[in-house]
């Protein structure tokens, strides 16, 4: 039986995987992020939804990365859990 690391590390040696993987792990961290700091804001999914004028089902859709959210939309989300949105370009190189 395949082990999971060994599968990972040959799809891994494929750039169009590698890339897709990359793109991928960046849209969890946001997921992450978000999932966060509605966490440390003591805040449910209905809760956060009442804050921003929208659906539990809604904030549900965001923090499991099924819609590309907005700038503004971000922003209105760290208004609501008491936080503040930095958006930064790092280097792909090293």
């Amino acid at each position: 039986m395949t082990k999971l690391r060994d599968l990972k590390e040959r799809f891994m040696r494929d750039p169009e995987f590698r890339e897709e993987y990359a793109r991928a792990d960046e849209d969890y961290t946001l997921v992450e992020a978000l999932v966060r700091a509605r966490q440390a804001a003591n805040l449910t999914q209905a809760a956060l939804a009442r804050r921003l004028g929208t659906t539990q089902s809604a904030v549900a859709r965001l923090e499991g990365g099924r819609v590309s959210p907005s700038v503004a939309t971000l922003r209105r989300y760290a208004e609501a859990t008491d936080t503040r949105l930095i958006v930064d370009f790092v280097s792909r190189g090293g």
